[in-house]
C-alpha cells in the first residue's frame, strides 16, 4: 500500500517535537489508575481493562424513541419574582435582592418554562444511562483525579474518553482539555509556539511568524486564543469577511509567510449558519494550509454517527485539527452514537420550521431577526407570558433595528412546541408562507 506523502505541516511539526525532545522539554502525560472502592485490597492489574469496558456499548441502556425524562431538558422553573422582573423587561438585581431570592427560594413560587434556548441538543441530559454512569463513577473514584493531567490526573478513564472522541472525530488522537473555550485558547497559543521552537526560541521574523487567518465571526475563545499568540511574538492574524472565501484566497495569496492557518467555527452559534466547508477544503489543498475546525455545535448532531460537519461534508481527512466540547450535545460518546433517532428528530423540527414560517433554515440554531430594540424585546415578553424562554439579542451584539430571537431546536421538543413557537412569533414576523396569514394550518400538508 503506498504511504501518503507528508505534507510541510508533516514535516514541520515532527521538525518541532523532535526539538523539544532534544532538550527534554517535551513531557509525557502521567497515565494513573485510579482505585475503585471495590478493589482498593485487590490487584488493580485489570482496571485499565475495567476503564476501557466503560465505554463498551453493551454497558448503556439505549432507546428507540423520545421518553418522559427527555422531556425534563427542555423545562426550566424560575422564582416566580424573577419572573415577574423579566416580564417588566427589569434583569438587573442587586445583590441584596439575590441575595434575598436565594433566601427565600423554599418559600417562592415557581413558574415552568418551556425552554428554546439551551444548546442540550440531543436531550441527553436526563437520560438514564448517563446519569447512572455519572453516579456508579462518582461512588467508585470519588469526585476527581487529585490533580492536574501534567501531576496526577491523568487517568485510565481519559485515556478511555480520548480514545473515543478520537474514533469519532477520525483523528489520530484526542486531548482532554478542562472546558471548551480552554481547548480553543490551547491550540491558538500551541500554534504560535511552534514559530518559537522552529526558530530556536529567539524571536521570529514576520515571514517566520504563523499566519493564522480567522472568520470574522469565530467565537472569542478562538479571538482571545489568537490575541494571546500574537502577544508572544508567534502569531501574526488576518480576519476574513464572514465566510468569504473569495476574500480568504485573496489574504492567502497576498500572504508571503510560508506557514499558513485556518481556523473557523464549523456552525456559528449566534447565525446558525455552516462554515462553507466545500470551498475551505479546496482552499486547503491549494494553499497547503492547516485547517483547524471548532465543530462546538455540530459534534454529535451532524454526520451519520455524529462526527460533526467534517463527517457530514464527508471531509474528515481535509480537516487536520478538530475542536469541540462536552458542554452541549454531548453527555455519554456511546449513547450519543447508538441513538441516531435523536439526530433524525432535530431534523424534523427543522423541517417543520421552515414548513410554518417560509424561513430557511440549514441548523438547530435559528435567529429570527424581528426588527427594532423595542420590538424584539417584547416579542420575547409575549413568548414568557405563553411559557417560553427564549433569548433576545439587540445592540451592540447586532446592528441597529435588526434586533433578532436565537432559538434552538433539540430532539426534545415536539411538534407542539413547535406549532405553538411559530403561532406567537407570527405576530411579530411576517413570515412568507403562501396561503396562510399565520402558517399554523399548512403543517400537515407540507411534512
Amino acid at each position: 500500500m503506498e504511504q501518503k506523502q507528508k505534507s510541510s505541516w508533516d514535516l514541520w511539526i515532527e521538525e518541532a517535537v523532535a526539538k523539544l525532545e532534544s532538550i527534554r522539554l517535551f513531557t509525557p502525560l502521567r497515565p494513573m489508575r485510579v482505585p475503585t472502592l471495590k478493589h482498593h485490597q485487590e490487584n488493580q492489574d485489570d482496571d485499565h481493562e475495567e476503564a476501557q469496558r466503560k465505554f463498551d456499548d453493551d454497558q448503556f441502556e439505549t432507546f428507540h424513541g423520545i421518553q418522559p425524562w427527555d422531556r425534563l431538558s427542555v423545562q426550566v422553573s424560575i422564582p416566580h419574582a424573577f419572573y415577574q422582573r423579566l416580564l417588566q423587561g427589569d434583569e438587573i438585581f442587586s445583590k441584596k435582592e439575590l441575595e434575598d431570592a436565594e433566601v427565600s427560594q423554599q418559600q417562592q413560587r415557581f413558574k415552568k418554562l418551556l425552554l428554546f434556548a439551551g444548546n442540550d441538543f440531543l436531550g441527553l441530559s436526563r437520560h438514564p444511562a448517563v446519569a447512572k454512569a455519572t453516579a456508579k463513577a462518582v461512588l467508585e473514584h470519588g469526585t476527581g483525579p487529585r490533580g492536574s493531567p501534567l501531576i496526577c490526573g491523568y487517568t485510565d478513564y481519559h485515556i478511555a474518553l480520548e480514545s473515543s472522541l478520537a474514533e469519532l472525530k477520525n483523528k489520530e488522537a484526542c486531548l482532554l482539555c478542562p472546558s471548551g473555550f480552554a481547548a480553543n485558547m490551547a491550540v491558538m497559543v500551541a500554534i504560535g509556539s511552534l514559530a518559537h521552537v522552529l526558530c530556536e526560541w529567539r524571536r521570529p521574523t514576520k515571514e517566520e511568524k504563523i499566519a493564522v487567518f480567522s472568520d470574522s465571526l469565530n467565537h472569542a475563545s478562538i479571538v482571545d486564543g489568537l490575541k494571546l499568540a500574537e502577544r508572544h511574538g508567534g502569531v501574526e492574524f488576518f480576519v476574513y469577511k464572514h465566510c468569504n472565501t473569495s476574500h480568504l484566497d485573496a489574504l492567502l495569496t497576498n500572504c508571503k509567510n510560508r506557514r499558513k492557518v485556518v481556523v473557523t467555527d464549523s456552525l456559528f452559534s449566534m447565525d446558525g449558519d455552516f462554515a462553507p466547508m466545500v470551498e475551505l477544503v479546496k482552499l486547503r489543498k491549494k494553499h497547503g494550509f492547516l485547517f483547524v475546525l471548532d465543530d462546538a455545535h455540530g459534534t454529535f448532531v451532524w454526520g451519520k454517527n455524529g462526527g460533526g460537519l467534517a463527517e457530514e461534508f464527508n471531509c474528515e481527512n481535509d480537516v487536520d485539527i478538530c475542536i469541540g466540547t462536552l458542554s452541549k450535545a454531548a453527555a455519554s460518546v456511546v449513547v450519543a452514537r447508538k441513538e441516531a433517532w435523536r439526530r433524525r428528530e432535530i431534523r424534523k423540527r427543522m423541517q417543520e420550521f421552515q414548513a410554518l414560517t417560509g424561513l430557511p433554515v440549514t441548523s438547530q440554531i435559528l435567529s429570527v431577526v424581528v426588527g427594532s430594540t423595542e420590538k424584539t424585546f417584547k416579542a420575547s415578553r409575549v413568548l414568557l407570558e405563553a411559557g417560553i424562554f427564549v433569548v433576545p439579542i439587540g445592540p451592540p451584539a447586532v446592528a441597529q433595528n435588526a434586533g433578532r430571537l436565537r432559538i434552538t431546536l433539540t430532539a426534545a421538543h415536539t411538534t407542539e412546541d413547535i406549532k405553538e413557537l411559530v403561532t406567537i412569533l407570527s405576530d411579530f414576523v411576517d413570515f412568507q408562507v403562501p396561503g396562510s396569514r399565520h402558517g399554523s394550518e399548512i403543517l400537515h400538508a407540507r411534512l
